[in-house]
């Protein structure tokens, strides 16, 4: 025969439950410290513990300004490039009219991060007109993929040394105006001769950025092993819809380990891209090439296999985890306004500092203290209950955020900091309501048992309405906000998760298992739910009986405890007034 459920076994359930998700937390930090290159503490934002800071100015040609619009687009931009790399709690601001400064946590960021900074200039499509050796990247649809068995055997998709090949002689002197970016009408005589004079090591990345998009361009790629006679802008980075990376797989599904870049373009992206590889398919090499600059620099020059026209394209050609999806980003946020330049990079000091962050870890200790010496105080031992709660919910917090911060790149800031301190006072909320739904059933005569399941299921409704709304607006600053009040909308909103979590699986477990030992049960004082002090009495076979006597003094004992200062104060004007009014009348009487 099964046995049968009980409170007790509930509760230790759940608190089998708290106990796994500890472990686990405790088993990834220590994984991530021994295998990962993890710490035990978390990262730190740039008000505490300095950074990185980056000024960029624009490339623009002799006459040209920024303007403010151009400006702000560019800051968000960036944001989002950064932002894409993990890095959290970085500040982003203009200076002088013309610049971006960028504020990065940390002293050392990591390459890829700096990558996507200083590779910030806008992100051009262009055909190849001339090329010193063909490269290994292809181009092909996503909707159908390239299987290893049915692949063109001469399209190979490995890296290949750079090697010497003949490339289209243009005509001597062109009489025609070119038809599209791939016409060798575009290659003059003179414009061939530049070429053939071109060294990489000439290459000027802010003259290259700021190059005009209706006219041709000489330029390498950006690891300087191939030289470029690029046609016009054809399609341009901001048709880019979305980017992401991800693995190659073949037609039946199988994934092949190889990193792409999947790209998605909008309504104009897609049809200036089929209108580019329908006609570049055509084109012998390396004119079937299309180019991606950025910064002036070819990114990459695939060649197209098979025209793209549903604005889906896959581009591939040996690349990393890493590589794919810093590839990915630039494509994605690359499309600037303007190209930039980085015009210093410095190590920048903490805003705050480590006094700062004593004094705020300090004042969360006190408002910690505070909160224990209020349990016990309003609910004697039963206060206990809130202080182990609340060492616990720290506990799961600070694994949580240590693993956010060294996984997702999240950094502890004062206002984050702040977050933790608000959110004590608002888990101990969740304990108090719970407490007083319980001490509500004594009072109506339950026992504690019956009590503690009773004031569960009241007060849960209460919590989680509670909690939504701590969460919703958490949700909303951490959407809507930038900087350092995201970090505080965030721990915030984590903390309000695990507030729930807490009250499920360890409070109301550790009040169902408290009520059946005899100190809780039997009421003692010092136990906070004496039913005698809260205005019942006992009438046999653990069950409460409130006379009416009792329950006048104990509602009117209750009701003086709730009041206000301004209450009291009314209070006692109104007996006053009421006392004078008798003192009057008595007088009257006796004349």
């Amino acid at each position: 025969m099964a046995e049968r459920s009980t409170p007790v076994r509930k509760a230790w359930r759940s608190l089998g439950w708290l106990a796994g998700i500890i472990a686990l937390l405790v088993g990834l930090n220590a994984a991530g410290a021994l295998w990962w290159g993890w710490g035990w503490a978390p990262k730190l934002a740039l008000d505490l513990d300095g950074g990185t800071q980056i000024i960029l100015t624009p490339t623009l040609e002799d006459g040209q300004s920024v303007t403010d619009e151009q400006l702000k687009q560019s800051v968000q931009i960036i944001r989002d490039r950064i932002d894409a790399a993990g890095v959290s709690e970085s500040e982003i601001t203009t200076q002088g009219g013309d610049k971006i400064v960028i504020s990065i946590p940390g002293t050392s960021p990591d390459q890829a991060t700096l990558d996507r900074i200083k590779q910030s200039a806008r992100m051009d499509f262009r055909p190849v007109l001339l090329a010193g050796a063909p490269t290994a990247a292809t181009v092909t649809p996503t909707d159908e993929p390239t299987d290893d068995s049915t692949a063109d055997p001469d399209a190979t998709d490995a890296p290949e040394e750079p090697e010497e090949t003949a490339t289209p002689e243009p005509s001597a002197t062109p009489t025609a105006k070119p038809t599209d970016g791939s016409d060798l009408a575009w290659v003059t005589p003179e414009l061939r001769e530049a070429y053939d004079a071109f060294s990489c090591d000439q290459l000027d990345s802010a003259t290259a950025s700021a190059a005009p998009a209706a006219e041709p361009l000489i330029t390498c790629d950006q690891f300087f092993t191939e030289k470029y006679l690029l046609g016009p802008v054809e399609v341009q980075g901001s048709d880019i819809s979305d980017a992401q990376a991800g693995v190659r797989t073949t037609s039946t599904g199988v994934s092949t380990g190889e990193w792409v870049v999947n790209l998605t373009f909008n309504g104009d992206g897609t049809k200036a891209f089929a209108d580019v590889t329908k006609r570049l398919v055509k084109l012998e090499s390396p004119r079937d090439r299309f180019a991606v600059v950025l910064d002036g620099a070819v990114v990459l020059a695939p060649t197209a296999n098979d025209p793209i026209t549903d604005g889906r394209a896959q581009i591939s050609g040996g690349f990393t985890q890493e590589s794919s999806k810093v590839l990915a980003d630039q494509l994605k946020f690359g499309a600037l306004p303007v190209g930039f330049t980085v015009e210093s990079t410095d190590t920048i000091s903490a805003t705050l500092g480590q006094t700062q962050l004593q004094s705020g870890l300090i004042a969360g200790l006190i408002g910690l203290i505070l909160v224990f010496v209020y349990s016990l105080f309003q609910y004697r031992l039963l206060g206990t209950v809130t202080i182990a709660s609340l060492i616990v919910a720290g506990i799961i917090t600070y694994f949580v955020v240590n693993i956010m911060s060294w996984r997702e790149g999240y950094r502890l800031s004062l206002a984050g900091i702040a977050g933790l301190i608000v959110a004590i006072g608002f888990t101990a909320d969740s304990f108090i309501v719970y407490f007083e739904r319980i001490r509500d059933e004594l009072r109506d005569g339950r026992g504690l048992v019956g009590a503690v399941e009773a004031g569960w299921k009241r007060a849960l409704r209460t919590v989680l309405a509670a909690k939504s709304v701590n969460l919703l607006s958490a949700v909303i600053l951490f959407v809507l906000a930038v900087g350092s009040v995201r970090g505080f909308a965030l721990t915030l909103g984590v903390t309000t998760i695990i507030d729930v979590i807490i009250v499920i699986l360890f409070t109301h477990p550790m009040m169902q298992l408290l009520a059946t030992t005899k100190f809780f049960a039997s009421g003692h004082p010092a136990s906070g739910l004496d039913p005698t002090a809260l205005g019942a009495v006992y009438r046999g076979r653990a069950e409460f009986r409130v006379s009416k006597e009792a329950r006048r003094a104990g509602a009117s004992r209750e009701a003086e405890r709730r009041q206000t200062i301004a209450e009291r104060k009314a209070a006692e004007l109104a007996a006053a007034s009421n006392s004078g009014k008798k003192d009057s009348t008595g007088k009257k009487e006796a004349r």
